[in-house]
């Protein structure tokens, strides 16, 4: 089809690889302005205590895992899955992994990108839902290791395919246990300071509207719930916490299907404060039937969803980002959407 050397750097957050990478891991976290904002020396103080305080815990639940986090070897099966379907389809493409806050960093991605020699860039976020915390620091950390350009994707909440993919997930895991009734389905997204989407982060919006194209493709009679986990530190978050939206559906009564909507591999967030913190408390609360649906991983619907969002990108010879439907997707309130930015600036 074409002779062109096409680079897909696949960004997402990282984690440790083994016991002694956690607290340095967790210190590269909380020392990017774009989790913390506050000024460098509180910034350089809140990073060390955090890290230092919650490494014990992080270790422990790293340990259910084998000592470390599952979710390179996972970005790595997703790039080679993505490999394979753009090969197929005609295309000299690889893909390229940039963790942010471990190895490989974006740097190592930049080097070895360059040595391939590539002609065109697509700097593809594993993030569907866009965040000033996630999208858009895995972009600047691009840039600032001196990437070169190409055409970043910053968000696919309602790719037909990717929303199809949740919607398979979750029936078959309700089919496999039997499909039981009464449900409640809770998607549950990493959550945010509340002050972070009241400053124009459109994050909580994109996943309702990831929540509102999933909903058809549901049976009718279940009800839907988005709610939000992970929280740290003692700012207000965006809610309703995951953990109270399952206490809350174990008293009602209801059979919870959860899927982790936010999340396309399976990493700490997901096997343990899903499968082992959550599910206890399903449980102590009275809950006959906890079914957690798998992340999305490899399955083909997903893949093509990428595949498909690297084909637009590289037909949109102009573009510099852009969504999985080219413009704006956002309402114009957001004003950290970058395609809104990237509006301003071509106008300015």
């Amino acid at each position: 089809m074409t002779s062109e050397k096409i680079a897909v750097v696949l960004f997402n957050l990282g984690g440790p690889d083994g016991p002694d990478d956690v607290q340095p891991f967790l210190k590269n976290l909380f020392s990017d302005p774009a989790i913390i904002r506050s000024p460098l020396p509180v910034r350089f103080f809140v990073s060390r205590l955090i890290s230092k305080t919650r490494a014990p815990t992080a270790r422990e639940n790293y340990a259910r895992m084998g000592g470390g986090s599952p979710l390179l070897p996972e970005t790595r099966k997703q790039a080679a899955a993505l490999d394979a379907e753009l090969t197929r389809r005609g295309r000299d493409a690889k893909s390229f992994i940039a963790m942010r806050y471990w190895k490989p960093y974006a740097a190592d991605a930049v080097s070895e990108v360059l040595a391939w020699a590539a002609t065109r860039v697509i700097l593809l976020p594993l993030y569907p839902q866009f965040s000033t915390t996630t999208t858009a620091s895995s972009l600047k950390s691009w840039k600032q290791a001196g990437g070169p350009a190409g055409v970043a994707i910053c968000c696919y909440p309602d790719a037909p395919k990717f929303i199809a993919a949740h919607a398979r997930k979750l029936i078959n895991a309700w089919e496999a246990s039997g499909k039981p009734a009464n449900v409640r389905c809770l998607l549950s997204a990493h959550g945010l300071p509340e002050i972070v989407v009241k400053s124009g982060d459109p994050y909580q919006w994109q996943v309702e509207h990831t929540a509102a194209a999933l909903k058809p493709l549901l049976p009718a009679d279940w009800e839907i719930e988005i709610c939000y986990q992970s929280r740290v530190g003692p700012l207000k978050w965006i809610g309703p916490a995951t953990d109270a939206s399952i206490e809350k559906a174990a008293i009602d009564r209801k059979s919870i299907v959860l899927s982790p909507i936010a999340f396309v591999s399976e990493h700490i967030e997901t096997l343990v404060e899903l499968d082992f913190e959550y599910k206890h408390l399903a449980e102590k609360h009275g809950a006959k039937h906890y079914i957690r649906a798998p992340a999305l991983g490899v399955d083909e619907g997903f893949i093509n969803t990428l595949a498909d969002l690297v084909e637009d990108a590289l037909a949109d010879t102009g573009a510099v980002i852009r969504s999985s439907c080219g413009g704006r997707i956002c309402p114009a309130n957001w004003k950290d959407c970058p395609n809104r930015r990237a509006a301003a600036t071509k106008a300015g």
